[in-house]
Order: C-alpha cells, then sequence, then structure tokens
C-alpha cells in the first residue's frame, strides 16, 4: 500500500436508502473536499451542509461534510465523509469525481488496515468490526461490543505482561547470573503460569461453547423416516418451507433456514431421515445428515408417539449416546393420536408435542438453551484465528513447565518466547524491544 495515496469508498450497503456515506481518507481528503464544495473551509467535527459540484461546475447534490483531522479519526489519516441522498446514482456519482480529482478506490478492508499500521485499532479490534457487521443476536453484538472497547485487548497485555516478565527474568539469570534476583523468582514464576494456563483454558472451553454465538447457533432436527420433521421447521418457520408427505424418505437432502428465538437468530438444518437405505441419493441424504449433527450446536431428535420404537429409532438413540458436548433435545412428536411408543426406551427428559397443534414448549428449551451459552462473562474469542493462537500459547506454556522445573532455562526461555509471539498473534505482532524494555528497566545491567 502506498501510504501517500488518498482512498475513497462507499461506506454505505448498496441499494435505495435515505443517506448514502462516500469516506475519504489521506493527506488529500481535505482539498478534494474542499474542491467538490467549492469551501474555503471545513472546521472538524462540525457538520457542513454544502453543495457538491462536478467537474463541469454543475450541482450533484445537497450533502453533508464531516471533516476529522488527523490523527483524531478512524485511520489516523485526513477523513472527509460525504453524506449525501441515497440511491446508486448520487453515491456513484460524486465517487467518480473524487476519482478524477486523484483519489483511489480503496481495497477490501483498506480503511481498518490503515487504522491498524496508525496504531487506532489492534487485530483484535478490526476483527470485531468485521464481526459486528455480520452479527446476528443481540448477544453478539454486546460481546463484539466490549472487544471493541479493548476487552480482549486487556486480557492479551495481561498474559503478555506476566510472560514478559517471566521471559525477562530468565533470560537475565542465564546471561546475568551475578545478579541478585528475588529468591522466590520461580516460585513466584510457577504461579503465573498455572494462573495464566487456567485462563486461557477457560477462554477456549468458553468460546466453544458460544461459537454459534456471532454467526449464529446452528439445530439440527433428526429422526427416522416420517416422524415430522420437516412439519417440524415448517412450524418453527411459520411457513411451509418443506414438503410434507405420508412417504418415507420424502426429504432427501438437507434443507437449512434461519429463524429469529427470542434475541437470537438461529439456523435450523431439516434432515433426511436416517435409516438402511439402499437407493444411492438416499444414502447420500443420510450422510449429510449425519454431518449435520457434527456441526449442529443442538441437536433436536424426533420420535412419533403413534408408532411402535423400532430398531430404526433405536439407532438415532445410540447416535444420541454417542454426542458429547453438545446440546440434546429429545421430543415425543404427535401426542395427539394414540400412544404406541415405548417411552422407558427414551432416557433423557423429553418434551411432549404435536407440530399440528403448539410448539411453545420447544421453542421455550430452545431458547433458553441459547440464553445459557449467551450469558457468560468469561472471554470469548470470536475467530479460528484467535482460537488457533490461544491454542498454540496454552501448548508452549504447557511444554515450558518440565524445563522449568528441572533448571534447563534456555528451554523454559524458548517455550515463554513462543508463548508471547502466539499470543501476541491475537492483537499485535510481538517485538524483541519490548522483553528488552522489561529487562533493561527492572535491572540496572551494563552499567
Amino acid at each position: 500500500m502506498d501510504s501517500l495515496d488518498t482512498i475513497v469508498a462507499i461506506a454505505t450497503a448498496n441499494g435505495i436508502g435515505s443517506i448514502s456515506i462516500i469516506r475519504v481518507s489521506g493527506k488529500d481528503a481535505l482539498p478534494f473536499a474542499l474542491a467538490l464544495s467549492k469551501k474555503q473551509i471545513l472546521k472538524p467535527r462540525l457538520a457542513t451542509l454544502s453543495n457538491v459540484y462536478n467537474s463541469n461546475d454543475e450541482i450533484i447534490d445537497e450533502a453533508l461534510l464531516i471533516y476529522f483531522k488527523n490523527p483524531h479519526s478512524f485511520t489516523g489519516e485526513d477523513i472527509v465523509e460525504f453524506q449525501c441522498h441515497g440511491g446508486i446514482a448520487i453515491s456513484n456519482i460524486i465517487l467518480n469525481e473524487l476519482i478524477k480529482l486523484g483519489c483511489r478506490m480503496a481495497n477490501p478492508g483498506e480503511f481498518s488496515k490503515r487504522a491498524f499500521l496508525n496504531n487506532k485499532i489492534d487485530l483484535s479490534k478490526a476483527e470485531a468490526i468485521a464481526k459486528l457487521i455480520e452479527a446476528r443476536s443481540e448477544d453478539a453484538v454486546k460481546l463484539l461490543a466490549r472487544q471493541l472497547k479493548g476487552e480482549l485487548t486487556n486480557f492479551v497485555n495481561d498474559i503478555r505482561e506476566d510472560l514478559l516478565f517471566m521471559l525477562a527474568y530468565t533470560e537475565v539469570n542465564i546471561d546475568y547470573a551475578e545478579e541478585d534476583l528475588p529468591e522466590d523468582i520461580f516460585e513466584q514464576i510457577e504461579r503465573k503460569l498455572e494462573k495464566i494456563v487456567v485462563k486461557l483454558s477457560d477462554t477456549l472451553e468458553s468460546s466453544k461453547r458460544r461459537e454459534g454465538l456471532i454467526e449464529g447457533f446452528k439445530v439440527a432436527i433428526i429422526g427416522k423416516p416420517n416422524v415430522g420433521k420437516s412439519s417440524l421447521l415448517n412450524k418453527l418457520l411459520n411457513f411451509d418451507r418443506a414438503i410434507i408427505s405420508d412417504i418415507a424418505g420424502t426429504t432427501r437432502d438437507t434443507i437449512e433456514e434461519s429463524v429469529k428465538i427470542g434475541t437470537h437468530i438461529i439456523k435450523i438444518v431439516d434432515t433426511a431421515g436416517i435409516r438402511e437405505a439402499s437407493d444411492t441419493i438416499e444414502k447420500i441424504g443420510i450422510e449429510k445428515s449425519l454431518s449435520a449433527v457434527d456441526e449442529a450446536d443442538i441437536i433436536i431428535s424426533l420420535f412419533d408417539n403413534s408408532k411402535v420404537c423400532d430398531s430404526e429409532d433405536k439407532k438415532i438413540i445410540n447416535i444420541l449416546d454417542e454426542i458429547e458436548n453438545k446440546e440434546k433435545l429429545v421430543v415425543l412428536n404427535k401426542i395427539d393420536l394414540e400412544s404406541k411408543f415405548d417411552k422407558s426406551a427414551l432416557k433423557d427428559d423429553y418434551i411432549e408435542l404435536s407440530t399440528k397443534n403448539s410448539i411453545n414448549s420447544l421453542i421455550e428449551r430452545i431458547e433458553k438453551i441459547l440464553d445459557n451459552n449467551s450469558h457468560d462473562d468469561n472471554m470469548t474469542l470470536i475467530s479460528k484465528r484467535q482460537v488457533d493462537a490461544v491454542e498454540k500459547t496454552l501448548h508452549h506454556i504447557l511444554e515450558s513447565r518440565m524445563p522449568l522445573q528441572t533448571g534447563e532455562l534456555e528451554f523454559f526461555a524458548h517455550h515463554i518466547h513462543e508463548a508471547i509471539e502466539n499470543i501476541s498473534l491475537i492483537t499485535r505482532p510481538y517485538e524483541n524491544d519490548q522483553m528488552l524494555d522489561v529487562m533493561f528497566g527492572a535491572f540496572c545491567l551494563g552499567k
């Protein structure tokens, strides 16, 4: 990226709306805005109503112009926002006039990239911004807002500070053995290591449990053919999305739709009936059903109250028994019909309902599970990149314990250095000068 470039982009979604925003960032943002508005001055952080002209001095629109003077802007550069009337034509005309003046079209994410390079945000905040746009529940918005305020940044900085402390004292002990060190220094290091292990382990567990919070929790409906899975999907969606018939195996593929329950947007997957199938197409559908179970956060298993519990039902029960670390809801459907199902086969607490009538009891249970998975004060990682960084950090910290106990300080320092580099990937890559600052700030070395 050429840091001298002045970049421009339309910051609002495509389509017709009341307002469209064109954002300009770079050293020429103000001169270009003055040229289009024919103003002599724009006061920083003051909305100025102005006509906007094209290169032929024809009025394009009447717009609000807001100037953010560097470094007090999102990117750390001069920024001007044109808030014009909404619509594809107007915003594109202003965009093209700015390009004629010398702006370059911004690359995807370039405004946030410049903010990062100018130390206005770190990587965790950049990811929170991107995820906030995609957030599918109120709880996700609240979580991401906490990260925008620096909660994850502070979490990383606290761990990195403790790791730098360990590395600094260890390096001093290796290179300057004659220096007077606190007698309990290695006991302090062990205590700090143990606290970090607990924090990272809790964070990973909480993050995996709440993985669906950002993109939407996934709910899979499973059962043998013709137990009412498609009817349940249609009832949850409140419209006929899936074909319903008395013919077993009607649903051959997984059907995925989104619906709001409480404050949550969830993805509901209606799967093909699980049974022994000779039909090749149906077999593929059943394989997809089992795959959907693996990917789901919540599994709804459906059984038919009006039929005897058979080998296919027992296969579903066995599948449920093998599933760990997932929320499972067992539903006995068609309770409006004569009961023939052996309820003792259902080991867990189950819900009785009829998809022809009310399914409120099931919706309430789903909402309760979603609320429990959302209301968690533990730190939550919002991307695979962050999870990988924490997993690698935890690995190196656990590997460092033995060298510390055996006095192999070079190996201990190596693992701590790797842990610092990995945890730093969440916010801003680690620089060795940070460790040197701790070393030479804490000890009178080389005087």
